[in-house]
């Protein structure tokens, strides 16, 4: 099995380099690591410090560079792109998610019939970031419950994982954190049923970097609405089962 991981990254200097660190040290019996590493248009050290990775781990780093900033969807999207795995992860770049993680992620899928598994940090280690992130987070996995019919406990987990085939034809446009209930809203729409396991969660600060805003949670809840009423052809949506996850 290859399992490719895209770290979308904007100036996280701090970091990054830490992180990538974890990410190689990862062992996963009988898995190839592909690790996309995406500069979103960094202005510190960011870029310098994937480049040296790549040049000296070359037979697993890759870097895609943006030319300017657009957002963490867009750099997603685009590590998505030019992955090769079987399975695909996104991982950020601030420390707050343990590459460890990926080992009972990965175990989920062995079974044939799972084709996508988020890392839960509700179900995982229950440490919480600021009270309103927390809660919101919680609104928007309620929110995405209740338009979707699914069971979710972390909608806006990072660790979000797919089978690379789960992708083709989903047609992701969101450029900011919109992306995540993007995706999580169109593959629930196409009856996938999302998996989660508990994974450990080390929330930083703003002082240390953390970007997410007060009007990202509210972009998700429009997203998830919006999604749920229209195709992407800005069609309304067929009627359907309401799906479990």
């Amino acid at each position: 099995m290859k399992l490719s991981i895209v770290i979308p990254f904007y100036n996280e200097a701090a970091t990054l380099g830490e992180l990538l660190k974890r990410v190689l040290a990862v062992r996963l019996d009988g898995v190839d690591k592909e690790i996309l590493a995406v500069d979103d248009g960094s202005r510190d050290g960011s870029a310098g410090i994937a480049a040296d990775f790549a040049r000296q781990r070359s037979d697993v780093v890759r870097v895609i560079s943006l030319a300017t900033n657009g957002g963490k969807g867009r750099a997603v999207i685009a590590g998505l792109e030019q992955a090769t795995g079987e399975i695909c992860i996104i991982q950020d770049a601030d420390l707050e998610y343990d590459p460890d993680d990926y080992v009972p992620i990965l175990e989920a899928y062995h079974d044939p019939d799972v084709q996508v598994v988020y890392g839960s940090r509700i179900l995982g280690s229950g440490n919480r970031s600021y009270h309103r992130y927390y809660w919101g987070g919680r609104l928007v996995t309620w929110w995405t419950n209740l338009l979707y019919g699914s069971r979710l406990t972390d909608e806006p987990t990072c660790y979000k994982s797919f089978r690379r085939q789960v992708l083709d034809g989903l047609h992701l446009t969101s450029s900011g954190f919109e992306f995540c209930p993007e995706i999580t809203a169109k593959l629930l729409r196409r009856g996938y049923r999302i998996v989660e396991v508990p994974i450990r969660y080390y929330p930083r600060s703003f002082a240390e970097g953390k970007k997410i805003r007060y009007s990202d949670g509210l972009k998700a809840v429009w997203t998830l609405a919006r999604l749920r009423i229209v195709t992407s052809s800005g069609k309304p949506c067929p009627t359907r089962q309401k799906v479990e996850a």
